[in-house]
């Protein structure tokens, strides 16, 4: 056995391992530990913000009057405090119809999107997601043997047109997509927003389709633009499946999300849940609990909200100071992430050498689809630098980009300044790009 190929244990790995393969984020993670790189790429909460002093002191009175339950076993459904906490969280997005028995915690929605693939998902099963979609869901799909088909964007989010074509292409396959996977708040990767029309056209879709929606929303309280908006689910109860995360309003490294589902579902997902992990941690769970109840957390939502939109100001400053024409991005309202469109037939994944040895990092594009499209793209998070690095970094990635367009040029005899074909999106009347 061990003879005939470098992995021992090749011939006894179960099939669903061939879809497992490591996310372009994780591949970065060696280059950006380095202190002399500017990392745009990994979107990690300002975790410092926090008033960390109080939280220390927080969960050391919690241990000592709670401790006995805090480091014990707890339900497999989720700590019972906490799931009508997480009630009123929903609540400032018109979530107003909800039962804490239909709120399963998870460790951290990634876990939900994982336990939803479980339930529903067969191999060869269709799963409609955003073009481009984040990387973890993509991951987990994948791992279940499901067939992603991208639902096209632009800068108003998930197109309904094309979200009909694509029902209307699986219908005359005799195909049925089991869900419609979403990010309808300041997108990742994308940084757009679904619009306020949009999402009543994407619910009657799904409603006129029997099509199940996964409304996956970690950012939809850091907004920069204006109050929450109403989520899908307060829109459409029955086939609207939802997906919270403390990782971006609180802290992620406690691991501590939600799925909200109606009761049927609620019941598998505890099922799975269980056979997973027994049960979600209980201190993680209590200190989310405690923090809710005792500290100004909504204060703290704005501090996170202003500190982002101050970044994201940079981002979007440095983009449209420094970078070369043809350059496109979208101009996030929320969340961490800016979409970067390469001109000229840049190739971001093929880019990340020079932009390593330039100190530099980004997310390829192509790691945000299914199918191997995304070449031209890539993705720029801003939550973590602070400005003057992010200006640093942007200005480092001009520099490779311009060094790419040059080698470009005179590979293909054309003058470097023609390569983009227009201005870079930010300037005065440029309209936003679409999103393939």
């Amino acid at each position: 056995m061990r003879g005939h190929s470098l992995d021992p244990f090749a011939d006894r790995y179960a099939e669903r391992t061939h879809g497992m393969t490591a996310s372009e984020i994780r591949a970065l993670f060696a280059v950006v530990s380095r202190p002399e790189v500017v990392s745009l790429a990994g979107g990690m909460p300002a975790v410092t913000t926090l008033p960390l002093d109080s939280v220390g002191s927080m969960i050391g009175e919690m241990v000592r009057r709670l401790g006995a339950h805090a480091l014990q076993y707890g339900s497999g459904q989720g700590d019972p405090r906490l799931r009508e906490q997480i009630l009123q969280v929903m609540a400032l997005e018109g979530i107003t119809e909800a039962s804490a028995d239909e709120v399963v915690v998870t460790v951290g929605s990634q876990q939900g999107l994982d336990l939803i693939s479980r339930v529903f998902l067969n191999p060869g099963d269709v799963v409609l997601a955003e073009g481009p979609s984040y990387v973890g869901a993509l991951g987990t799909f994948q791992a279940a043997q499901a067939h992603v088909v991208h639902v096209t964007m632009d800068e108003s989010g998930l197109e309904p047109d094309a979200l009909a074509a694509a029902l209307g292409e699986l219908a005359a396959q005799g195909r049925r997509a089991k869900f419609l996977y979403t990010v309808p708040n300041y997108h990742n990767p994308a940084g757009v927003t679904l619009g306020e029309d949009r999402r009543a056209q994407v619910l009657a879709l799904a409603e006129a389709h029997d099509l199940l929606v996964i409304e996956d929303n970690p950012y939809g309280l850091l907004g920069f633009e204006h109050e929450p908006l109403r989520a899908l689910r307060a829109r459409g109860t029955d086939r609207v499946i939802y997906l919270g995360s403390f990782s971006k309003t609180f802290a992620p490294g406690l691991r501590v999300g939600w799925v909200l589902a109606p009761h049927a579902v609620k019941d598998k997902l505890v099922l799975a849940s269980e056979a997973q992990v027994l049960c979600p941690p209980a201190l993680s769970q209590l200190v989310v609990a405690e923090y809710l109840e005792s500290q100004p957390w909504l204060e703290q939502v704005k501090v996170f909200r202003e500190l982002y939109r101050e970044r994201r100001d940079a981002a979007l400053d440095a983009l449209t100071a420094l970078m070369p024409a043809g350059v496109r991005w979208t101009r996030p309202e929320g969340g961490f992430y800016v979409w970067v469109t390469l001109p000229g037939g840049l190739d971001a994944k093929a880019m990340q050498p020079r932009a390593v040895h330039a100190r530099v990092a980004y997310v390829p594009g192509i790691g945000f689809y299914a199918d191997g499209q995304g070449r031209e793209h890539l993705r720029l998070s801003y939550c973590f630098p602070e400005p003057d690095r992010i200006r640093e970094g942007v200005r480092r990635l001009a520099g490779v980009i311009e060094e790419e367009l040059e080698l470009r040029a005179t590979f293909l005899g054309t003058d470097p300044s023609r390569a983009g074909g227009g201005q870079s999106h930010g300037q005065a009347d440029t309209p936003a790009p679409d999103l393939p």
